[in-house]
Order: structure tokens, then sequence, then C-alpha cells
């Protein structure tokens, strides 16, 4: 594998790991039984129904 010839600017880092972090924005569904927005795939922490 080759290596890296210069070194990354920290600006350069933080404005990529920003980047990254933006597009992981959580999706909510609506619970079907009591409408609370819960987690797609998961148990209704108002109604404990899936």
């Amino acid at each position: 594998m080759p290596r890296p010839k210069r070194k990354h600017s920290k600006g350069r880092v933080r404005r990529k790991r920003d980047e990254k972090m933006q597009q992981q924005v959580v999706q909510t569904v609506q619970c079907e039984h009591c409408k609370a927005q819960k987690l797609p795939h998961r148990v209704c922490d108002s109604c404990g129904k899936e």
C-alpha cells in the first residue's frame, strides 16, 4: 500500500469528519398504534408495540 506523501491539515480532516457526521441523520417513522415517532424496525417507546 502506498503511504501519504504529505500530512493532511486539521481543517481538511475536520471538514471531512463533519461531512460524514452530517450524513448520519436519524430517520423516524410514525407508530401505527399511538402515532408517536419511533425508529424503524424497533419497538415503540410509548406504547411498547412494534
